[in-house]
C-alpha cells in the first residue's frame, strides 16, 4: 500500500508539472513533467516514510563506554566539563590585572 501511494504522488507530480504548461512545446512539458515527478518523489517518500535503512536509535552513542567513542562524542558527552574545547586544547586564562595582548609588550 505505501508504494501504490508513494507512484501516486510521483503521477501526481508529473500531472501537475503537465498541466502547468499545458500550451508549451513538447521539451518544456517534458522538463516540468520531469521536475513534478521529482518534488511528487520527495514528497511521497517523506508522506509514506519510505527508507533504505532503518534509522539508529537516537541514544546510541550514549550507550558506548567512555574513551572508547569518536572524539565528537567525547565532545558533546564532556561539554559540561570542557566547557567547549577539546581535551588539553582549552586556551590559558588571562589573569585578571595583566593583559596578553597589550600594545607595548608585542613585538
Amino acid at each position: 500500500m505505501r508504494k501504490l501511494i508513494f507512484i501516486g504522488f510521483i503521477a501526481l507530480g508529473a500531472l501537475i508539472g503537465l498541466v502547468t504548461v499545458v500550451k508549451s512545446d513538447w521539451e518544456t512539458r517534458l522538463v516540468m513533467m520531469a521536475v513534478g515527478a521529482l518534488v511528487g518523489t520527495a514528497i511521497g517518500g517523506g508522506l509514506t516514510r519510505m527508507r533504505s535503512r532503518p534509522l539508529p536509535r537516537e541514544s546510541s552513542w550514549l550507550d558506548q563506554p567512555h574513551g572508547h567513542g569518536t572524539p565528537e562524542d567525547e565532545l558533546v558527552r564532556n561539554y559540561w566539563r570542557d566547557r567547549g574545547h577539546a581535551p588539553f586544547m582549552k586556551p590559558p586564562e588571562a589573569v585578571p590585572d595583566k593583559h596578553m595582548f597589550d600594545p607595548d609588550r608585542l613585538g
